[in-house]
Formats: C-alpha cells, sequence, structure tokens
C-alpha cells in the first residue's frame, strides 16, 4: 500500500527541503534504492520443498487479533527473527506453483513491514512514508528489496492479481486488518477472497450511503484504480462483486452511485514497539 502523498500534505519544514524529498521519491520510483532481482542466491539455502510460513503463522496467532498488531510482543518472539532468517535462505523462484510464489512473496511484504516498524520507521508523515517504504531494504534469497518495489515492481506486475491489495498490509489503521494467521499457496484463492470481503464490507474502510447514492470508498481504490478497472470493466463492478448486501448491489445496477474516497488514517495498526516518536532515526539491522 505504498502512497507517499504530497508537498501539500505537510505544514512541517521549509518547502525546498520537501521539494528535495519528493524529488529524491521520484527518482526512486524510477531507478530505485532497491531494485527486484531477477534471481536469488540464498546461502545456505533452504530447499523450497521444506521452506513453510509456519513461524509466521505461529507469530501472527499469538501477537495479532482482529487486526490490532502487538507490536512489543513480536519485536521479542524469536519465532519472528527466525523465519525473517528464513525469508534469506529460500529461493522464491524455485517454489513449486504460481499461489505459493504470492503467497511467499505477500507474506514476506507484511513481515518486513512489521520489521520497519519494530525498528522505528513509520509510515505517518511524508519523509516516514519514504523512509518506511523506499529507503529500507529487506534482505529475501541472498539479495535486498524494499517495500516500494515489492508491491509496484513484483507484486502488481508479475501477479497481475488485484486481491493483493487487501493483503498487504502497511502497519497503518486505513490498511487491510493483518490476518492472524499466514497466507499459504493451497489456501490462497480462498484467502484472498476473504481478505478482499472483509475489506470491502468493513465500514471503516468503505461506506456506501443509500440516500444519496454516494459510494464512499478507502483511498486504495483511488491509487490502485486501473487494477481494479482492468480486473472487471470499472472500479464500480469490482466493488460489487464483494458486497455482502444483494439489495446494495441490486440498487448500484439500478442507480449509479458517485464515488468519493475517504481520507487515509496512516497512524499505526496496533501497540507500538515503544513510546518514542514514530518517525525518529533509527539504526538499521
Amino acid at each position: 500500500m505504498v502512497y507517499v502523498g504530497t508537498l501539500a500534505e505537510s505544514n512541517r519544514g521549509d518547502a525546498m527541503v520537501w521539494l528535495r524529498i519528493l524529488m529524491l521519491i521520484q527518482l526512486a520510483a524510477v531507478g530505485g534504492c532497491s531494485t527486484v532481482p531477477s534471481t536469488f542466491h540464498p546461502n545456505p539455502a533452504i530447499p523450497s520443498r521444506t521452506f513453510s510460513h509456519h513461524l509466521w503463522d505461529q507469530v501472527l496467532r499469538a501477537h495479532v487479533a482482529d487486526g490490532q498488531v502487538n507490536y512489543q510482543g513480536m519485536a521479542k518472539d524469536k519465532r519472528f527473527a527466525e523465519y525473517l532468517t528464513d525469508l534469506n535462505h529460500v529461493d522464491p523462484n524455485a517454489l513449486p506453483t504460481r499461489a505459493d510464489r504470492l503467497a511467499f512473496w505477500i507474506n514476506a511484504y507484511n513481515a518486513f513491514a512489521v520489521k520497519g516498524i519494530i525498528d522505528g520507521y513509520s509510515p505517518r508523515s511524508l519523509w516516514g512514508r519514504y523512509r518506511f517504504f523506499i529507503a529500507r531494504d529487506y534482505r529475501v534469497g541472498g539479495e535486498t528489496i524494499n517495500l516500494y518495489d515489492l508491491e509496484r515492481s513484483l507484486l502488481i506486475p508479475d501477479f497481475k492479481e488485484p486481491r493483493i491489495h487487501f493483503a498487504i498490509v502497511c502497519a497503518s489503521a486505513s490498511c487491510p486488518k493483518l490476518r492472524s494467521s499466514a497466507y499459504v499457496g493451497e489456501e490462497l484463492d480462498r484467502q484472498l477472497d476473504e481478505a478482499a470481503r472483509e475489506f470491502i464490507n468493513d465500514p471503516a474502510k468503505n461506506r456506501f450511503d443509500r440516500d444519496n447514492h454516494v459510494a464512499r470508498l478507502s483511498m486504495i481504490f483511488n491509487w490502485f484504480t486501473h487494477d481494479f478497472a482492468a480486473h472487471s470493466g470499472s472500479l464500480m463492478q469490482y466493488v460489487k462483486r464483494y458486497l455482502n448486501d444483494p439489495a446494495l448491489v441490486h440498487e448500484m445496477e439500478q442507480t449509479p452511485y458517485t464515488i468519493e474516497f475517504l481520507d487515509y488514517d496512516w497512524s499505526l495498526n496496533g501497540t507500538p514497539p515503544r513510546s518514542a516518536d514514530d518517525d525518529r532515526p533509527a539504526g538499521r539491522t
């Protein structure tokens, strides 16, 4: 869920400073502080047939409840550190199926986002979003990648699966809820359908004014309109696929709804790992 914002969103600091930040962001979007590796070189390598997301699943079950993340608990959980180590010792390209590879990258994104918060990064400010999504690299398969490239240059173009936008979680309140279990290849289609349906029907994320025929949608639908429209012909056609209320769907088919987008809440989706300022500089590990 990468959105770095605009200069107008910040009232802090000199305008030239923020202009330089935006220039860095634009350069990173073109060239990247990290790139998407085409091949991976884990050393030593975990055989793809024995790799699993079991550790991540245990961590999620222990420290995530209804999308709220206990970052303090995760930071202290040795299983989380072990899982991050495992990600660096497996070749994702060697996983047997497309579903296995997609589940791998979704889990990796979510684990890296958690690690970023634990390490003191945060997407709450413009500068924070640059540091959180672009300036922070993570190890996978013996190579490095940042969250921006993982989403924009790997997940979206390689898999062409719009439901990923309801599965990857950028540690913010307006993001989809982090699942309390890991994504796995053999159950991925069902899990992604559940994630899409939960997000679209969550009144904290999307609201439907039936009196005035207005759909107030998450900003995620604005940022990634192309992905949803390419799948279903239009953004509203995609949204209607996952609505739980058949009467509302029928109503939308009879009377077009105007679309508005809700402001995005970048506050943390859980208990912070420490009480200090989220955007303070932090050492990298």
